[in-house]
Order: structure tokens, then C-alpha cells, then sequence
């Protein structure tokens, strides 16, 4: 599977508020752009990480309900919830890719370790082959 990962570096403030935390963690990850006036996307990711604890998978009826959004805005956020490698589909629905934050951001990390030993590897054979 083909993962899109934005990294940002975006300001943090110190905040004991876990929405303000929330809303850096996802900036930093490229999930809320401008376009998302009414951080739609934002609280799909609530519900998701809210349910990941349980590792119970929610369906798209289920995000747009407690969300309260329609099912066609829920389906267009969580495909970029999976792009960027944050959300899984199961068969009963979606969830998050591991049960703590943390442990996705791990996750996450090992992706991207993954890609760059890749890319420094071809770069070390395009230029042995360059001379």
C-alpha cells in the first residue's frame, strides 16, 4: 500500500489541552488544511482516536452520525485518514492503524525510516554508476 506522509513543522505552544494537542499532532501530519473550515476532518480523527483505546472499528454510518456529517465528507476524510498511513479498513468499518497514538507515530517513524534507506540506497547506486 502506497502511503502519502506529510510532515510539517508547525510551532507548538505548551497546552495542557488534549484538543489543542490533537489539532498540533494532526497539523504536523498535513491532515487539517484551510479547506477544512468546519474541521470535519478533525473530528472524524477525534472519534477514531477516541475508539482506538478499544480497538473497535467504527463504519462510515457510525462517523457520520457522531460526527454529524455526511456519509460522502466522512468517506472523503478517511481516505486521506488511510493515505497517510493514520487509519486501517477493517471489515466492520474503520479504525485507527494501532491502539495508542503513540504507537501509530512509531509506526509512522518505521514507515519513513523504511522509505529513506530505500532512497538513500538507489542514490548510492545512481551515483556509483555516475562516476
Amino acid at each position: 500500500m502506497t502511503h502519502h506522509i506529510t510532515l510539517l513543522r508547525v510551532r507548538r505552544t505548551s497546552s495542557s489541552d488534549v484538543n489543542h494537542n490533537l489539532q498540533w499532532l494532526g497539523n504536523s501530519l498535513g491532515l487539517f488544511g484551510l479547506r477544512d473550515k468546519d474541521s470535519s476532518c478533525f473530528r472524524i480523527f477525534i472519534a477514531l482516536v477516541r475508539r482506538s483505546h478499544k480497538t473497535e472499528s467504527l463504519s462510515t454510518d457510525d462517523l457520520a452520525t457522531s460526527c454529524d456529517l455526511s456519509r460522502a465528507t466522512v468517506l472523503h476524510h478517511l481516505e486521506k485518514l488511510i493515505e497517510a498511513g493514520l487509519v486501517i479498513k477493517e471489515k466492520e468499518g474503520f479504525m485507527m492503524r494501532e491502539s495508542t497514538l503513540e504507537r501509530v507515530v512509531k509506526q509512522m517513524q518505521r514507515d519513513v525510516d523504511q522509505i529513506f534507506n530505500e532512497l538513500e540506497e538507489v542514490a548510492k547506486e545512481i551515483d556509483n554508476k555516475m562516476g
